[in-house]
Protein backbone atom coordinates (compact mmCIF):
# COMPACT_ATOMS: atom_id res chain seq x y z
CA UNK A 1 0.00 0.00 0.00
CA UNK A 2 1.36 3.90 -1.44
CA UNK A 3 1.99 6.35 1.26
CA UNK A 4 -0.66 8.16 -1.08
CA UNK A 5 -3.41 5.97 -0.31
CA UNK A 6 -3.09 5.30 3.32
CA UNK A 7 -4.18 8.93 4.37
CA UNK A 8 -7.30 8.97 2.30
CA UNK A 9 -10.32 11.29 3.67
CA UNK A 10 -12.85 9.69 1.75
CA UNK A 11 -12.73 7.09 4.19
CA UNK A 12 -13.59 8.82 7.45
CA UNK A 13 -16.96 8.78 8.24
CA UNK A 14 -17.42 12.20 9.43
CA UNK A 15 -21.10 11.19 11.33
CA UNK A 16 -19.15 8.48 13.28
CA UNK A 17 -16.43 10.86 14.14
CA UNK A 18 -18.30 13.97 15.59
CA UNK A 19 -20.03 11.12 17.12
CA UNK A 20 -16.71 9.97 18.77
CA UNK A 21 -15.76 13.48 19.50
CA UNK A 22 -19.05 14.73 21.73
CA UNK A 23 -18.46 11.34 23.64
CA UNK A 24 -14.79 12.36 23.99
CA UNK A 25 -15.72 16.40 25.41
CA UNK A 26 -18.78 14.76 27.41
CA UNK A 27 -16.70 12.06 29.33
CA UNK A 28 -14.11 15.11 29.77
CA UNK A 29 -16.15 17.34 30.98
CA UNK A 30 -18.18 15.19 33.46
CA UNK A 31 -15.13 13.95 34.88
CA UNK A 32 -13.91 17.54 35.28
CA UNK A 33 -17.08 18.22 37.50
CA UNK A 34 -16.51 15.78 39.33
CA UNK A 35 -12.99 15.72 40.01
CA UNK A 36 -13.26 19.74 40.79
CA UNK A 37 -16.00 19.07 43.67
CA UNK A 38 -14.15 15.56 45.30
CA UNK A 39 -10.52 16.90 44.64
CA UNK A 40 -11.59 20.54 46.31
CA UNK A 41 -12.68 18.20 49.86
CA UNK A 42 -9.66 16.15 49.36
CA UNK A 43 -7.59 18.85 49.25
CA UNK A 44 -9.79 20.90 52.02
CA UNK A 45 -10.07 17.96 54.48
CA UNK A 46 -5.66 17.25 54.09
CA UNK A 47 -5.00 21.08 54.88
CA UNK A 48 -7.28 21.39 57.55
CA UNK A 49 -5.84 18.00 59.32
CA UNK A 50 -2.27 18.74 58.22
CA UNK A 51 -1.29 19.94 61.64
CA UNK A 52 -3.56 19.00 63.87
CA UNK A 53 -2.50 17.56 67.63
CA UNK A 54 -5.78 14.92 67.92
CA UNK A 55 -4.70 11.96 67.12
CA UNK A 56 -7.68 11.31 65.60
CA UNK A 57 -7.38 13.74 63.43
CA UNK A 58 -4.40 12.73 62.48
CA UNK A 59 -5.57 9.04 61.32
CA UNK A 60 -7.95 11.07 59.04
CA UNK A 61 -5.27 13.32 57.65
CA UNK A 62 -2.79 9.46 57.29
CA UNK A 63 -5.46 8.04 55.70
CA UNK A 64 -6.50 10.42 53.07
CA UNK A 65 -3.26 11.02 52.13
CA UNK A 66 -2.62 7.30 51.57
CA UNK A 67 -5.77 7.33 49.29
CA UNK A 68 -4.40 9.97 47.49
CA UNK A 69 -1.16 8.60 47.15
CA UNK A 70 -2.21 4.90 46.17
CA UNK A 71 -4.52 6.33 43.64
CA UNK A 72 -2.04 8.90 42.27
CA UNK A 73 1.15 5.90 41.99
CA UNK A 74 -1.12 3.61 39.84
CA UNK A 75 -0.92 3.81 36.38
CA UNK A 76 -3.77 4.53 34.85
CA UNK A 77 -4.32 1.90 32.30
CA UNK A 78 -3.64 -0.48 35.32
CA UNK A 79 -6.35 1.80 37.01
CA UNK A 80 -8.98 0.92 34.63
CA UNK A 81 -8.38 -2.81 34.99
CA UNK A 82 -8.33 -2.60 38.57
CA UNK A 83 -11.76 -0.89 38.80
CA UNK A 84 -13.65 -3.37 36.22
CA UNK A 85 -15.56 -4.98 39.48
CA UNK A 86 -15.89 -1.33 40.89
CA UNK A 87 -17.29 0.11 37.90
CA UNK A 88 -19.44 -3.31 36.67
CA UNK A 89 -21.03 -2.58 40.06
CA UNK A 90 -21.77 1.10 39.89
CA UNK A 91 -22.43 1.58 36.27
CA UNK A 92 -23.35 -1.93 35.47
CA UNK A 93 -21.17 -2.06 32.27
CA UNK A 94 -17.60 -1.99 31.65
CA UNK A 95 -17.88 -0.54 28.14
CA UNK A 96 -18.84 2.79 26.75
CA UNK A 97 -18.09 6.29 28.00
CA UNK A 98 -20.20 6.12 31.07
CA UNK A 99 -17.57 2.73 32.25
CA UNK A 100 -15.35 5.36 31.87
CA UNK A 101 -16.14 7.84 34.56
CA UNK A 102 -14.88 6.09 37.53
CA UNK A 103 -11.81 5.34 36.84
CA UNK A 104 -11.12 8.79 35.42
CA UNK A 105 -12.39 10.46 38.61
CA UNK A 106 -10.26 8.21 40.74
CA UNK A 107 -7.55 8.83 38.88
CA UNK A 108 -7.66 12.66 38.72
CA UNK A 109 -9.54 13.75 42.26
CA UNK A 110 -6.58 12.31 44.06
CA UNK A 111 -4.20 14.42 41.91
CA UNK A 112 -6.03 17.74 41.99
CA UNK A 113 -7.00 16.93 45.56
CA UNK A 114 -3.34 17.75 46.20
CA UNK A 115 -2.94 20.62 44.14
CA UNK A 116 -5.67 22.09 46.24
CA UNK A 117 -3.92 21.61 49.03
CA UNK A 118 -0.63 23.43 47.83
CA UNK A 119 -2.80 26.29 46.79
CA UNK A 120 -4.39 26.91 50.60
CA UNK A 121 -1.03 26.52 51.64
CA UNK A 122 0.38 29.44 49.53
CA UNK A 123 -2.42 31.27 50.93
CA UNK A 124 -0.63 34.63 52.77
CA UNK A 125 -0.98 33.46 56.85
CA UNK A 126 -1.66 37.19 57.79
CA UNK A 127 -5.02 36.54 55.92
CA UNK A 128 -6.33 33.83 57.89
CA UNK A 129 -4.97 35.04 61.12
CA UNK A 130 -6.63 38.39 59.85
CA UNK A 131 -10.08 36.72 59.19
CA UNK A 132 -9.81 34.88 62.48
CA UNK A 133 -9.28 38.11 64.62
CA UNK A 134 -12.34 39.99 63.13
CA UNK A 135 -14.26 36.96 64.39
CA UNK A 136 -15.16 35.26 61.56
CA UNK A 137 -16.15 31.72 61.73
CA UNK A 138 -14.27 28.54 60.36
CA UNK A 139 -16.98 28.01 57.26
CA UNK A 140 -16.69 31.74 56.65
CA UNK A 141 -13.04 31.83 56.04
CA UNK A 142 -13.41 28.48 54.01
CA UNK A 143 -15.79 30.12 51.72
CA UNK A 144 -14.29 33.89 52.07
CA UNK A 145 -10.86 33.62 52.11
CA UNK A 146 -9.61 30.27 50.99
CA UNK A 147 -11.55 29.54 48.19
CA UNK A 148 -11.28 33.19 46.89
CA UNK A 149 -7.57 33.80 47.69
CA UNK A 150 -6.52 30.41 46.26
CA UNK A 151 -9.54 30.65 42.95
CA UNK A 152 -6.55 31.56 40.25
CA UNK A 153 -4.12 28.41 41.38
CA UNK A 154 -7.24 26.39 41.73
CA UNK A 155 -8.14 27.05 38.23
CA UNK A 156 -4.93 26.59 36.75
CA UNK A 157 -5.00 23.43 39.11
CA UNK A 158 -8.10 22.54 36.88
CA UNK A 159 -7.03 22.98 34.18
CA UNK A 160 -3.95 20.83 33.98
CA UNK A 161 -6.12 18.13 34.91
CA UNK A 162 -8.74 18.36 32.48
CA UNK A 163 -6.18 18.57 29.90
CA UNK A 164 -4.72 15.22 31.48
CA UNK A 165 -8.04 13.89 31.48
CA UNK A 166 -8.24 14.14 27.63
CA UNK A 167 -5.16 12.01 27.34
CA UNK A 168 -6.41 9.13 29.62
CA UNK A 169 -10.23 9.52 27.88
CA UNK A 170 -7.88 8.43 24.70
CA UNK A 171 -6.24 5.59 26.78
CA UNK A 172 -9.64 4.30 27.61
CA UNK A 173 -11.38 4.30 24.37
CA UNK A 174 -8.74 1.95 23.79
CA UNK A 175 -9.95 -0.41 25.64
CA UNK A 176 -13.74 0.21 24.85
CA UNK A 177 -14.78 3.17 26.59
CA UNK A 178 -15.83 5.12 23.25
CA UNK A 179 -14.33 8.62 22.01
CA UNK A 180 -11.92 9.45 19.44
CA UNK A 181 -9.39 7.20 21.21
CA UNK A 182 -11.44 4.08 20.72
CA UNK A 183 -12.16 5.56 16.52
CA UNK A 184 -8.34 6.30 16.75
CA UNK A 185 -7.77 2.62 17.68
CA UNK A 186 -10.65 0.36 16.04
CA UNK A 187 -11.19 1.93 12.96
CA UNK A 188 -7.49 3.53 12.40
CA UNK A 189 -4.78 1.18 13.94
CA UNK A 190 -6.80 -2.16 13.61
CA UNK A 191 -7.58 -1.40 9.93
CA UNK A 192 -4.25 0.32 9.23
CA UNK A 193 -6.40 3.63 8.52
CA UNK A 194 -3.44 6.69 8.70
CA UNK A 195 -6.26 9.39 7.79
CA UNK A 196 -8.67 8.20 11.13
CA UNK A 197 -5.91 8.57 13.41
CA UNK A 198 -4.85 12.12 11.76
CA UNK A 199 -8.12 13.38 12.04
CA UNK A 200 -8.51 12.23 15.73
CA UNK A 201 -5.67 12.89 16.50
CA UNK A 202 -6.19 16.60 15.26
CA UNK A 203 -9.69 16.89 17.06
CA UNK A 204 -7.87 15.61 20.38
CA UNK A 205 -5.43 18.33 20.26
CA UNK A 206 -7.91 20.92 19.44
CA UNK A 207 -9.48 20.00 22.08
CA UNK A 208 -6.87 20.56 24.63
CA UNK A 209 -6.05 23.78 23.11
CA UNK A 210 -9.65 25.13 23.79
CA UNK A 211 -9.17 23.93 27.49
CA UNK A 212 -5.84 25.51 27.55
CA UNK A 213 -7.17 28.73 26.53
CA UNK A 214 -10.35 28.99 28.36
CA UNK A 215 -8.25 28.34 31.68
CA UNK A 216 -6.11 30.82 30.71
CA UNK A 217 -9.07 33.02 30.12
CA UNK A 218 -10.73 32.37 33.49
CA UNK A 219 -7.18 33.14 35.22
CA UNK A 220 -6.73 36.26 33.79
CA UNK A 221 -10.56 37.15 34.49
CA UNK A 222 -10.10 36.08 38.27
CA UNK A 223 -6.64 36.97 39.35
CA UNK A 224 -6.30 40.48 41.36
CA UNK A 225 -2.57 40.62 40.50
CA UNK A 226 -3.04 40.80 36.94
CA UNK A 227 -3.51 44.08 35.85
Amino acid sequence: MGSSSYFDFSSVDWTEMGSATWETIWVTLVSVLFTAIIGCLIGLLLFETKDSKSKGIQVVNWLVSLFVNVFRSIPYIILIVVLIPFTNTLVHTIVGPVAALPSLILSAAPFFGRIVEMSFREIDQGVLEAAEAMGASHWTIIFKVLLPESLPALVSGLTVTAISLVGYTAMAGAIGAGGLGALAYNNGFLQYNGTIILVATILIVLFVFVLQWIGDLLVKIIDKRVV
